[in-house]
């Protein structure tokens, strides 16, 4: 089978559930992991260039995997997130771009800082992305994730061995956690969908993401940001910071509760599509 040809293949049987430039991407990504070929490799392939018979069989169990909408990242055990790689499956939340954003922005505000040996806790941590990101930019600080799920707690470890970077983990419900533990930073992306969003959503995340990691009600969209505010206000030293992605949509509600609660130098931020999406604020 020719390149040319699979790429017919792929954008013919997944015109249905994505749009085109999206197929593109998932093709070069089936493509990386099968050839094992880097992104620009991929890009300076032939439109003749050839595949042997067992990589044929892969592409299209991949591409009858994809039919069933079933996320890239699941097929591949991998997701790329800040320049690593991390195992995800149906346990833990697949890594997105504005995320990375949130990890930016607190890795040059931290270096802006000039800060050195602060401890980093995130609440809600799934894959470990970003505790694990943060650990391999800011390398002498201590960092630190909790999250409800065990299996996302042994996910996210395994995430830090295979990026061989020190982050200690620990299961726990950030609703009713109580701990005498201080840090000097806290991050935290946690579910902050409601349940009058699903219908606009993708049905590969509604079908294969965790909603445990995804979804609050519509009558307490904050209900986690309130907690981990009043866990903050207690468990941070003096200056501390607090960093949190945010639903679009609530953006000025989260600020004005975390005003509400004492915290100051609150700075709302948008993400590269021009929504709300992280928060700032000091203790």
């Amino acid at each position: 089978m020719l390149i040319k040809a699979l790429e017919v293949e792929f954008k013919t049987q997944l015109k249905s559930l994505y749009e085109q430039e999206e197929i593109t991407l998932l093709l070069n990504l089936a493509l990386e992991k099968v050839l094992n070929l880097s992104f620009n490799e991929v890009r300076n392939l032939k439109a003749d260039t050839l595949f042997s018979v067992d990589e044929k069989e892969a592409l299209l169990q991949i591409l009858k995997l994809l039919e069933t909408g079933k996320p890239i990242q699941h097929i591949l055990d991998e997701a790329h997130f800040y320049g690593s790689i991390f195992r995800v499956n149906e346990n833990v939340l697949i890594p997105r771009p504005e995320t990375e954003e949130l990890v930016d922005w607190m890795i040059n505000d931290l270096n802006e800082r000039k800060a050195e040996n602060l401890s980093i806790l995130d609440i809600g941590t799934g894959s470990g992305c970003i505790p694990i990101s943060l650990k391999k930019h800011l390398s002498n600080f201590n960092v630190h994730g909790l999250d409800v799920s065990t299996k996302a707690i042994s996910i996210a470890a395994k995430n830090a061995l295979l990026n061989s970077v020190n982050v200690t983990f620990f299961c726990a419900d950030i609703l009713i956690y109580q701990s005498e533990q201080k840090f000097d930073v806290m991050v935290s992306n946690p579910p902050y969908i409601r349940e009058l969003e699903k219908e606009n959503m993708h049905k590969n995340v509604l079908n294969f993401e965790p909603h445990l990691a995804l979804f609050v009600a519509d009558e307490q969209p904050l209900i986690f940001y309130e907690k981990i505010a009043d866990f903050a206000k207690s468990n941070l030293n003096k200056n501390g910071l607090l960093f949190l992605e945010i639903n679009e949509y609530l953006g000025v509600q989260t600020l004005d509760m975390l005003k509400n609660k004492g915290f100051k130098n609150t700075e709302l931020r948008k993400d590269m599509q021009g929504k709300d999406r992280m928060i700032k604020a000091e203790v």
